[in-house]
This record gives structure tokens, sequence and C-alpha cells, in this order.
């Protein structure tokens, strides 16, 4: 038998003009949408939009399908949001991608306080500029651009790379380098401390090292931890050298704990965006994560 939802996703697509603009208009993923279309095409047995890059454009047999159903369809959208002023307005759901250290530093703490609900996604940055890019996601806070048009973002802190050390770190072979003449003997002490590094993502500490000493680390960590979060609780207040964002430890820079012990003789900082779709039904939903993250990060 039919789901007589596949009808409204392929009315809502027609009158869009894309997956994810219907999507956006029946408050589902754009997956969802796909798989309403493939399976009302494959029921009635033929094409009902033919795929460009920009929009899709309805078939002959697809015009003749919307002229034929689209004043039923709306006729019991009408009798749905009749029924719906009399009940409970449903809480919106908006989905968020970031990497963890950010989720921890920056949001965690505020989610009992939000009156909608929040899914979040960690993962790679392209990854997740695509899933924003089809609907999946609503908004991305990152410090990578993509190349989607439906895609804006927007600049609202830095982070800067530096080095850091434990407060316990001995720094006494230190005085008497100079880091901007002496960085082979610099190079030396580094590598006779004692490291912390991440399974997941050595990233900062590549670029780090090879935008000041032109050339990849030769050593590798003594200490491998799940995360950047890890690394700053078993190096606040005792021994240890790591490279990550400056606003990660800001807290224990400030009490102590953490000594930024250098920031490079070539400055490596990201600009953090907002990225959202220039389209979405969740404007004001949005706004309010975006402004917890620059009250915590500015």
């Amino acid at each position: 038998m039919i789901n007589l939802e596949w009808f409204r996703t392929f009315k809502s697509i027609y009158e869009t003009g894309t997956l994810t603009g219907a999507a956006e208009a029946l408050y589902i993923s754009q997956p969802g949408v796909s798989l309403h279309l493939s399976s009302l095409e494959a029921y009635v047995g033929y094409k009902l939009f033919d795929r460009t890059s920009r929009k899709m454009v309805a078939t002959e047999r697809g015009k003749v399908l919307y002229n034929y159903i689209q004043e039923a369809v709306a006729k019991l959208e009408t009798a749905e949001h009749h029924f719906h002023k009399s009940t409970e307005k449903d809480t919106p759901t908006i989905s968020i991608g970031m990497c963890f250290e950010t989720f921890q530093f920056t949001l965690e703490s505020y989610l009992p306080q939000l009156p909608f609900n929040i899914i979040i996604k960690f993962g790679e940055y392209p990854e997740m500029l695509n899933d924003l890019d089809n609907g999946i996601l609503d908004l991305i806070i990152t410090p990578q651009k993509g190349e989607s048009p439906g895609i804006s973002y927007k600049p609202f802190s830095k982070e800067r790379i530096v080095l850091v050390a434990g407060s316990e770190t001995d720094l006494a072979g230190l005085e008497g380098i100079d880091t901007k003449k002496q960085l082979q003997e610099f190079q030396q002490w580094l590598k006779a401390q004692t490291w912390y590094g991440t399974t997941a993502d050595m990233e900062h500490m590549q670029r780090f090292w090879h935008t000041n000493f032109n050339k990849r680390p030769d050593f590798k960590p003594n200490y491998i931890v799940p995360n950047l979060s890890s690394i700053i609780r078993c190096i606040s207040g005792k021994n240890g050298l790591a490279i990550i964002p400056d606003f990660l430890c800001k807290k224990e820079i400030e009490s102590g704990q953490i000594k930024v012990i250098w920031e490079g003789n070539n400055i490596l900082e990201n600009t953090l965006y907002f990225s959202t779709r220039k389209k979405t039904i969740y404007a004001g939903e949005i706004q309010t994560i975006e402004d917890i993250f620059v009250k915590e990060m500015t």
C-alpha cells in the first residue's frame, strides 16, 4: 500500500524545487526526502523529476501527478494544521557539528537550559560541511570553508595554536636559548621533554612544527590520550608539554596550572566560523547557540 507521506514529500519537492527545500519545509532530513521520492517513483513506475545540479525539474508525468494530487494533499495539510491548533507546539530539534573539545568547552553545560532539542555530531570538517549542505546538520562550528553556494560563513573568534606546559614542568633548560636564532638547540630541548598527544588528531602538532621548524616532528609523544581535553587534565598542575588551541585551556592558563611557553616565531591561528545554510527554519535556535559561543570564546 502506498504511503500518503510520499505524496506530501513529492508536492513539497515540486513546489520548492530542491530536496533540501522540501526537507526544511517538512521538518525531516534530506535523506528522508530522497527515500520518499525514490519509493514513490518505484511505486508509480516512472521518473517524476529530472535531477540537475541546482534544481529538481518535474517530468511531464510528474506535472500530471502534481495537478492530480495537490488539491487533496493541501486539504489534508489544512486539516493537520487545524488539529495542531489545539495541541502543544512541537519542540524543534537542531543538529550541530563541531569537534568534541569545542563542545565540552562551550556548549555542554548549557544543554539543560535550552528550550529546544539538540543533536550533536562529531567528525571531520569536510564530512560535516557535506552534511550541512545536504540538510542533515543545521549549524557547524568550523575553521574550514567549503565551496557550496548555499552555505554561509560568519567569523566569530580565533584560536591560536600554542606550545603549553604544565606548571610543574622544569623550564630551566630554556634559559639562555633564543627561540628565534637558536632553533636547533630549542628543538633538542623540546624533544627531551615529556609530550602528550591524541589518538585521533595530531594535526595541531604537525602544523605547528612545520610552520616553525619547516619539517614534521621527528619524535612521538610519550603519552597518547583520547582527546585534547584529556591532555589538559593530564598536564594541568603537573609536568608535560603539548601543542593545543589556546582557548581550550584558557581557565587553566589564568589559574597558573598551565603556561604558554611559546607561540611560535610564525604564529598559527585559525578563524572559527558559524556555518549554516542560507535558508533555514531554525534561525532563532541557531542564534541562541551562536550567542553562547560568542560569550564563551570571546
